[in-house]
């Protein structure tokens, strides 16, 4: 599982790439999750932009991001999600539960908004 993160706009951007099936970059991903915490980072974009593919495994790792940033008092929101990641969002009935912004612009101004 390949990543980025980045501060902008009084939010942080994490850019997952390739295959998201968990293995050992999740438990990387959880502890920076857990470092932005304690950063007091708590409003996150997942840009899902890159993502060429995502098992329920990399579901998992998504959605318990969610639970650990709103746990923390924050917010985990997507962008960019494919047409692909969209069905499977729609088939599990994920669509309900993350807030989702067609482009990065547009999520990062769901923070500035406040």
């Amino acid at each position: 599982m390949k990543y980025t993160i980045k501060e902008q706009f009084n939010c942080v951007i994490i850019k997952l790439k390739g295959n998201v099936m968990g293995g050992p970059g999740a438990e990387q991903f959880r502890e920076d999750l857990h470092d932005l915490i304690e950063q007091d980072k708590t409003n996150v974009i997942v840009n899902l932009g890159k993502v060429k593919f995502i098992n329920s495994s990399g579901l998992g790792i998504i959605i318990g991001a969610l639970t650990t940033m709103r746990k923390a008092g924050g917010n985990l929101i997507i962008c960019e999600a494919d047409k692909k990641i969209e069905n499977l969002l729609m088939i599990t009935q994920l669509v309900s539960v993350f807030q989702h912004y067609r482009t990065e612009k547009e999520a990062i101004e769901h923070y500035q908004e406040g």
